[in-house]
């Protein structure tokens, strides 16, 4: 029911309260030892996570001694710069006895959304989990503005899930699911395990205790919020009691939680996203050998290419053509007009003698490509 063992790729997003002690304003390494324990069970079943910690300015306010009261802009930089280092220790020290290395990434809302830095984050992610590390990610507190900020990790952990092509997202609350209205006021409230679709009487029951509770600076409303950029992608969303040791084996054991499915596939969302929800910057003219290789699932090599159209730039959407002028596709290219030219009709090992540099042997990834219809 929860999705949890099924997901190939999880994203859990872990909030302040969860994480750090909030009479000592330090990490909570007892909670964090039994989430570590959590983390290597589902790693040990050859499933892969991400994990998305909030934490910083709440462990930098008492190493600058700010205590407990508001801070303006310039001083929850200075905490997320004293805080950052703390909090990645204590992920450390939780995950190191478990087998499991962490590293961290930082994220600016720019990461996941202009193209080409999304393209490098997704990349610098990938060879992360390709090596058997563990993300642990956050947003850039330190550099962030009002006006350049996710707002929440809810948010965030919802762009990761989006941009890694995560099954499931994970959202560790203070509260253990979605319910009909606010159960502290209400006797009768339900609560709900299973959510098909977000609708607008979905979204109604982020009142009450579903809309100010929750961990940090988000909620039940950002919540669901953050589910919807999930599903568009094609990934569940969890929402679950995270104030408990190994939440996740609490939700797995039976738990309550709230699972929202999402309409369609990962992958099927990111090729209709590539299809039909990007501009074309340019084109490029492949032979008919290439043509068939596409057609099979196989990526297009600039060995294929016969001309380049246009002026885009590294991750830009560009259409596929034949010699005829037919639309064969679209998708991502990972390579700028200048330097696809200069590697046209190349074998991938004469691309870097072509360039100085290779950002790979493919000009469009079967990943990043979808066929037109036709």
């Amino acid at each position: 029911m929860s999705g949890l063992a099924n997901a190939r790729r999880l994203v859990v997003k872990v909030g302040s309260a969860l994480l750090v002690d909030a009479h000592k304003g330090s990490a909570d390494r007892i909670w964090l030892a039994a989430f570590a324990a959590d983390a290597a069970r589902i790693r040990a079943r050859g499933q892969q996570l991400l994990i998305v910690s909030s934490g910083a300015v709440a462990l930098g306010r008492r190493r600058l001694g700010l205590g407990g009261k508001r801070l303006d802009l310039p001083s929850k930089q200075a905490a997320a710069a004293a805080g950052q280092s703390l909090l990645m220790h204590a992920w450390e020290e939780a995950l190191a006895p478990v087998g499991m290395v962490a590293a961290q990434v930082l994220l600016s809302r720019d990461d996941t959304e202009t193209r080409r830095r999304w393209l490098n984050a997704r990349a610098t992610l990938e060879r992360l989990l390709a090596l058997g590390v563990t993300p642990v990610i956050n947003e850039n507190d330190t550099v962030a503005t009002e006006e350049i900020r996710y707002g929440d990790n809810d948010r965030l952990a919802a762009r990761v899930a989006q941009m890694t092509g995560a099954d499931l997202l994970v959202l560790l609350s203070d509260v253990d699911g979605l319910y009909s209205s606010d159960p502290r006021r209400d006797p009768t409230a339900e609560h709900v395990p299973l959510v098909s679709e977000l609708t607008p009487a979905i979204d109604a029951m982020a009142g009450g205790v579903n809309r100010t509770a929750g961990v940090g600076s988000g909620g039940m409303a950002t919540k669901l919020a953050a589910a919807r950029i999930a599903a568009s992608a094609g990934c569940a969303t969890l929402i679950a009691l995270g104030a408990r040791p190994s939440p996740l084996s609490a939700v797995e054991a039976g738990a309550r939680s709230t699972l929202i499915e999402p309409a369609t596939t990962p992958a099927a969302a990111y090729k209709a996203w590539i299809a039909g929800s990007l501009a074309p910057q340019g084109a490029v003219v492949i032979d008919a050998g290439a043509v068939q290789a596409l057609r099979i699932g196989k990526s297009l090599l600039p060995a294929g290419v016969k001309a380049i159209e246009g002026r885009f730039g590294k991750g830009d959407a560009i259409v596929v053509r034949d010699e005829t002028g037919a639309e064969i596709a679209r998708g991502l290219s990972r390579y700028d007009a200048g330097d696809a030219e200069r590697i046209i009709g190349a074998r991938s090992a004469e691309i870097e003698a072509r360039l100085g540099y290779t950002a790979g042997p493919t000009l469009i990834h079967a990943d990043d490509l979808a066929l037109s219809a036709g």
